[in-house]
């Protein structure tokens, strides 16, 4: 190997482009420093909008990837490299990896739905397609759920734009429902007065809106009253499982029976008689049917059928003519032999006379 000849190569290359090889260092440090700035200015921006941070962080990445991308084909320009080849080789790359990670790509662009719309939180409880627990992380692939029996669930972002999502957790204050049954032999008026104390005794219960109870439904076996109240929602399991159980110990204390289901048995003394119409069982009338008229494919079968027992009859004719046939040939040579013996014995007499 010339190093001698390879030197005197790079000495030339840099003698006759010395301007290019300055304006490729002062692209690359200017592209530097506007890349710094711009990302230092979007972040400050997006830090004063209520986006979420993953959002921020995102909307970053992508600005300092195509900042980059920007002045890494300035620089390949300025040395002479032709860029057109590049670009569409890079179409081609970016092509063939968007079919590949088609899912992929869907459930980022519903991640970034989910998370510039504010459909959820980190910290809501939510219900969707059979599952449900608290949100701990969303980002641009997957949301996580906690559920109550601290199961880890992972959700695709996609499954949750196509699906009805429930959030139990939107607003601070949540209604809690209740319906009790009673006998009907209770008193109303006092059903509901203890429905109401009981809620108003808990102090995580709001009392503006105030507890409500009024008789709902009059059932079979109860009759049924419908109550509410309302409670911040980090206290909701507390305020439900509190009323319930203080509401029966009051149902109890003040003898209102929570009825089984019932059933009413009567028994009939009278006698049953069945209406009966008629004698009887009527005649049997046939129906007058019209001949059924033969097709030609019925008629052409009929035929050759009897064609085919014509045949077969004048076969066994045959068969018994043969036979009989036979039966006079062996009896025809017996009659000769008879003639004979008949003339012998005549023919002596005759000489005699």
């Amino acid at each position: 190997m010339d190093w001698k000849k390879i030197w005197n190569d790079i000495c030339n290359y840099f003698k006759t482009n010395v301007w290019n090889i300055v304006w490729f260092f002062a692209i690359l440090v200017i592209g530097i420093i506007v890349i710094k700035i711009l990302l230092t200015v979007v972040r400050k921006i997006l830090k004063h909008t209520r986006m979420e941070k993953i959002a921020q962080q995102f909307i970053c990445t992508i600005l300092k990837f195509v900042l980059w991308l920007v002045l890494i084909l300035l620089l390949l320009s300025q040395l002479g490299v032709e860029i057109t080849g590049i670009l569409t080789a890079c179409s081609a790359v970016i092509l063939a990896v968007g079919m590949a990670l088609q899912n992929a790509i869907s459930n980022v662009a519903n991640g970034i739905i989910i998370i510039s719309s504010h459909m959820f939180k980190k910290g809501d409880y939510i219900i969707t397609n059979g599952v449900e627990g608290n949100i701990t992380d969303i980002n641009f692939m997957f949301t996580t759920l906690i559920t109550t029996d601290n199961k880890k669930i992972t959700l695709p972002n996609s499954n949750l734009i196509n699906n009805n999502v429930t959030n139990l957790g939107a607003y601070p204050k949540r209604r809690v429902d209740f319906t009790f049954s009673v006998a009907y032999e209770s008193d109303v008026e006092l059903v509901k007065k203890i429905v109401t104390d009981v809620m108003a005794s808990n102090g995580k219960v709001y009392l503006d809106p105030a507890p409500f109870c009024r008789l709902k439904v009059l059932n079979a076996s109860s009759i049924d009253f419908f109550a509410n109240c309302w409670c911040d929602n980090s206290d909701y399991w507390d305020v439900y499982y509190y009323i319930i159980e203080n509401v029966y110990n009051e149902f109890k204390r003040k003898n209102i029976s929570v009825p089984y289901n019932q059933l009413e048995v009567r028994e009939r003394k009278d006698k049953v008689t069945m209406p009966v119409s008629g004698k009887g069982l009527p005649k049997r009338v046939e129906k007058e049917r019209p001949n059924h008229e033969e097709t030609p494919i019925e008629s052409f079968t009929k035929i050759f059928n009897h064609k085919k027992k014509d045949k077969q009859k004048d076969k066994k004719m045959k068969k018994q003519a043969k036979h009989l046939s036979k039966e006079s040939k062996i009896e025809d040579p017996v009659k000769p032999v008879k003639q004979k013996h008949e003339s012998a014995q005549t023919a002596p007499t005759k000489e005699k006379k």
